[in-house]
């Protein structure tokens, strides 16, 4: 019997996060859950759900999470990037502090994990990446969402970038970019009732979809929205 496949999961502890981890574990994978402040689900079974302290902040931390999953479950198949932070500030109010934070978080810390797994990636000849990236990435709807946006714009094309990569191993990554997400990140910035956003849970099948299509039926990006747009 193969062994099961195993996705490190980013920003586990709750919203998107949460719900894709409980899915895939309640199909069968293995889940690495990256935390800052490590607390084990409820639903977790300890043999197939590990809880590691992951800081998108710390340059390291990525190769360190990447490592103690390999010690835990030996193998790596799937990342999911899906810690991100929102800086409701325009381009010109944003200080230096702000970009910077901005970026590590919802870019650079994606790229390091994902290079931190690369070998690991390549093993099966089927590694998948989810990016998550936003509809914020496709276009910019406001002035205070212009400096999430920018780091939105480079996370979707982070993922274009991985997928160029990796295509020759079997490695195929994709941009998730949904609209507002019933989660606390679109609370704070909408007065949007939870019924008038995607349910957190349907990222999580549309994750799961994603992770399993063939490398035949690649999706270089998967947008969702809540409402109507011009293009969305």
């Amino acid at each position: 019997m193969p062994a099961k496949r195993v996705v490190l999961i980013s920003g586990a502890n709750r919203g998107i996060g949460a719900e894709t981890a409980r899915l895939l574990n309640s199909q069968g994978w293995c889940v690495s859950l990256g935390m800052r402040k490590p607390i084990q689900p409820d639903w977790a079974d300890s043999a197939s759900a590990a809880v590691f302290p992951y800081d998108a902040d710390d340059p390291e931390g990525e190769k360190a999470w990447v490592e103690a999953s390999i010690a835990a479950f030996g193998r790596v198949d799937a990342i999911i990037a899906n810690a991100g932070i929102m800086i409701p500030k325009t381009v010109i109010e944003a200080d230096e502090d702000d970009f910077d934070r901005t970026m590590t978080v919802n870019v650079k810390a994606p790229r390091r994990l994902a290079k931190a797994a690369w070998e690991q990636l390549t093993a099966s000849g089927r590694g998948r990446v989810i990016i998550l990236g936003s509809l914020s990435g496709k276009r910019v709807k406001s002035a205070n969402a212009g400096l999430y946006s920018m780091s939105k714009f480079a996370a979707v094309a982070l993922a274009h970038g991985i997928r160029h990569a990796g295509w020759d191993f079997g490695i195929r990554a994709t941009a998730v970019c949904p609209g507002f997400v019933a989660t606390d990140m679109a609370r704070g910035i909408t007065s949007r009732a939870d019924d008038q956003m995607t349910d957190p849970r349907d990222l999580a099948r549309i994750i799961a979809m994603l992770l399993d299509l063939p490398n035949e039926a690649s999706v270089a990006e998967f947008t969702i929205n809540c409402q109507l747009e011009e293009s969305y």
